[in-house]
């Protein structure tokens, strides 16, 4: 059975793969999600992509079961994280692990393409990737056929189309937002870098996917496709459903929270957090703390984007819930976090004294190609649970606060508010109320905060099977998805505000703490 205009939404995020049906108005029919996780393998930060299929195949497996009767999507978009390297051969072998955006090993390749290129060229990159790729020597690169992001992998074995929404390729390589194409004179100076070591390299275009903005045609589900969704044939999928372009976290993410239009924002908090500020006009210079992406529609995006976002936290949230199994006590994921998160609110202002700073991996924004986690104290500092867990909160947020005051100090960009998506906003009013003191600026929460990206990228795949002839995507959201939905503002309050300055502060002094615990190489 087919519901009328049924979106199937696919997201493959950092912790959690997860899928949203929702019908021709946006609302959700039903979701589903399977959790996993990147491994640290021979100091490379990797998913193995025989994992990506038992995650799509065990989400869409809990989505079928939801729907009684099977519903068949009449449309499906695939949405990813961003960034990264994934090099595949002429036959579509893949040459060697995935190589996430949470890797810092391509400062190098960065530093001399942003001069090359005249743009900041951020580590996590494709190209930055590839042309490190080069400076190494590594063997796979002569093979290299083509390149991708998870979104665009995931989308070409469904479809076996090669192609990108221009929000996901502009993670790979700049975009030229009036031609909504890579651009052609960086393209020029890059293949001019390539040449420096070999004249047989092939020119970057031919390597990287073809470019659709929202809204285009991006192919169909094969047989095939269909049967690495669903092996077992126990739904109603079948072969011939149009898709959307596949498009990145950060396109997903503004779309799910209506901030695609010039002037508007939104923060996505999750293992890594960052903030989307839609630019009026273009900055003056380039910044190498600020990345210039796309939104799904083509406009150009300032980007705070930091490594390390909720992973310590989430990490001490899992210790604490340990420690209350101790006393035979099993709590709920959601009411561990829903009671912790609340004890933050009655921390003092600035956490007490204390000093957590949450970089697993590195973080290029602050400088760091590697990351140590640690919890610091004075013998006089206050430790309590509401301290630490305010602390821990800050800390998630205090890299974003540098970012964002970057923006606003030295190109003028203001937002009136900034949209928050993500699970760090499942608890109402705590992260909400610290992310407004963090960035001095209101923030609202959608009552469809928590479903995501999964969602974003459904409401994508909804506009290209839905759209009037020359509506725009800006229209589309705002007039027949966001009209009838509700949000909750918190300005930022002066207390916490005064309070996170002091921390921040703290944070900024403690970072040479962090370079130090990596250069005594003892953990």
């Amino acid at each position: 059975m087919q519901t009328a205009g049924a979106a199937l939404g696919i997201e493959l995020g950092s912790t959690r793969i997860k899928a949203v049906l929702v019908d021709a108005q946006g609302a959700v029919l039903a979701s589903a999600s399977h959790a996993w996780e990147n491994q640290l393998v021979n100091g490379v930060w990797t998913y193995d992509l025989q994992t990506v299929w038992q995650g799509l195949q065990g989400c869409f497996a809990k989505l079928t079961v939801q729907c009684e009767p099977p519903v068949q999507p009449a449309v499906i978009g695939i949405s990813g994280m961003m960034h990264g390297y994934l090099a595949f051969d002429a036959t579509g072998k893949q040459l060697t692990p995935f190589r996430t955006w949470r890797n810092t090993m391509t400062q190098k390749a960065a530093s001399e393409l942003s001069q090359a290129l005249q743009w900041n060229m951020p580590q996590r990159w494709s190209a930055a990737h590839y042309y490190q790729a080069i400076l190494n020597g590594e063997a796979h690169v002569g093979q290299v056929a083509r390149l991708t992001t998870l979104a665009g992998y995931v989308h070409g074995e469904l479809t076996g189309e090669y192609v990108l929404g221009v929000g996901d390729a502009s993670g790979m390589f700049p975009i030229n937002t009036k031609t909504l194409d890579y651009d052609e004179v960086m393209l020029q100076r890059y293949d001019a870098v390539l040449r420096e070591h070999s004249q047989d390299a092939p020119s970057l275009r031919a390597l990287l996917p073809r470019v659709l903005s929202a809204g285009q045609y991006a192919g169909r589900l094969t047989a095939a496709g269909v049967l690495l969704l669903d092996p077992s044939r126990k739904s109603p999928l079948s072969p011939a459903i149009p898709f959307c372009p596949p498009e990145g976290d950060a396109g997903t993410g503004m779309v799910a929270t209506n901030a695609v239009a010039p002037g508007t924002g939104n923060v996505s908090a999750g293992t890594s957090i960052f903030a989307m500020a839609v630019l009026q006009k273009p900055l003056s210079r380039a910044y190498k703390e600020l990345d210039i992406v796309a939104t799904p529609a083509g406009d150009p995006v300032a980007m705070v984007h930091c490594n390390n976002g909720t992973g310590d936290l989430d990490a001490w949230v899992r210790l604490l819930g340990e420690s209350a199994s101790l006393f035979g006590a099993s709590v709920p994921q959601d009411q561990l976090y829903e009671a912790l998160l609340r004890a933050a609110l009655n921390g003092e202002a600035e956490c007490g004294g204390l000093l957590h700073c949450s970089y697993f991996s590195g973080e290029h924004l602050t400088g760091f190609a590697q990351g140590r986690p640690f919890f610091l104290r004075s013998p006089e500092a206050s430790f309590t649970l509401p301290n630490v867990m305010r602390s821990l909160l800050f800390s998630a947020l205090a890299t974003l606060h540098i970012g964002m005051e970057l923006l606003k100090q030295r190109e003028g960009v203001h937002l009136e508010q900034m949209l928050a998506h993500g699970g760090l906003f499942k608890v109402k009013g705590v992260a909400q109320r610290f992310l407004a003191a963090a960035i001095r600026t209101p923030v609202a929460v959608l009552q469809s905060a928590s479903e995501g990206g999964a969602w974003g990228i459904a409401l994508l795949a909804s506009f290209a099977l839905h759209k009037r002839r020359g509506e725009t995507l800006q229209a589309f959201l705002r007039e027949r998805i966001f009209s009838q939905l509700t949000s909750t503002v918190m300005e930022p309050d002066p207390t916490d505000t005064v309070g996170f300055a002091e921390y921040i502060n703290r944070y900024r002094a403690g970072l040479a703490v962090e370079q130090a615990i990596i250069e005594t190489t003892i953990l």
